[in-house]
């Protein structure tokens, strides 16, 4: 369960990647749509940050250690 959120939101993240470059080449940054989907995979990029860290702390996801 915990995998398929961290997908999920990786394909979040890459989804408003693209909506930002479409958004872009759109509207020529005339529009805040381009800032707004920055906005949303900031936000995406950190909750992901914190699910990975909370994950670890808690030993749902443990490192390799190195050979």
């Amino acid at each position: 369960m915990l995998k398929a959120l961290i997908i999920f939101l990786m394909l979040a993240v890459i989804v408003s990647l693209f909506s930002g470059l479409f958004f872009l080449i759109k509207d020529g940054g005339k529009t805040n749509r381009v800032v707004n989907s920055l906005a949303v995979r900031v936000t995406l990029s950190v909750l992901l940050l914190v699910v990975i860290i909370l994950s670890i702390w808690q030993g749902s996801l443990t490192l390799h250690p190195t050979p």
